[in-house]
């Protein structure tokens, strides 16, 4: 079953890297990615890329974002280019097939953020060349890699479920795109609506609050969400319905 999954997932990779054919797009939106969050945010940010976590938290978004674009081809995809047909009728278990795209989804999205800070890791430091060597804090380096792992997971998932009632992959990406956007939006709106005078006080106190905590808090709600969600594709991904429909 292993291999199974490694062998669906290598053809999505590979799939979304050459864009469908075109090697020069698929490497150029990866380029653009780790352009921004491995070279231009850090040499704007310089001291602060290390010692601030909101520094990396801020654009961590963009390359889970572009799971989004992995995720909801996957089945929609598949079925739009009529080659669903034949993957179901191939001899791979069903949950090889699902947790294949799934793990497909996530190492392309959790591998461009993980080699986007460890490019800017290297370009501050050649900014900063003849000074002592820097890296980020232990504790929030993992803490990085750990929760955008469970991220990429969840919105993995969820965009399996997208793709499985959409038509098209435009529009099962349209669809996950547009709930994502209201996702980041709602904080945004949520503090428009703070009273007056009420913001600066809860920005000074995040500034005492427990990160490690926070940061464990978050990462046993994503596990358990990833969980249910991932028990529930399994149970909703079924050939004959998908065969039917």
């Amino acid at each position: 079953m292993l291999r199974d999954m490694w062998t669906i997932s290598k053809k999505d990779i590979k799939e979304v890297l050459f864009s469908r054919g075109n090697k020069r797009g698929g490497l150029i939106s990866i380029l653009v990615v780790v352009g921004l969050i491995g070279v231009y945010f850090p040499l704007f940010s310089q001291d602060t890329w290390f010692t601030s976590p909101i520094s990396v938290l801020n654009w961590a978004w963009m390359p889970i974002f572009m799971v989004t674009s992995l995720v909801t081809d996957s089945i929609a995809g598949e079925r739009e280019r009529h080659t669903l047909e034949t993957l179901l009728a191939s001899r791979v278990k069903d949950q090889a097939i699902l947790l294949g795209k799934i793990s497909a989804a996530v190492l392309y999205g959790w591998g461009l953020f993980m080699v986007s800070l460890l490019v800017g890791a290297i370009t501050i430091n050649i900014a900063n060349w003849g000074g002592p060597l820097q890296f980020y804090p232990l504790g929030f380096f993992i803490a990085c890699a750990g929760l955008s792992l469970l991220l990429c997971v969840f919105i993995s998932t969820i965009g399996v479920f997208v793709s499985l009632r959409a038509p098209t992959a435009r529009i099962a990406y349209q669809r996950l795109s547009l709930s994502m956007l209201a996702l980041v939006m709602l904080p945004v709106i949520l503090v428009q609506l703070l009273p007056k005078g009420s913001l600066a006080p809860m920005l000074a106190s995040l500034e005492t609050i427990n990160l490690q905590l926070v940061f464990w808090i978050l990462g046993i709600a994503l596990l358990g969400l990833d969980t249910l969600f991932i028990l529930a594709a399994l149970a909703r991904f079924k050939r004959t319905r998908l065969i039917l429909e």
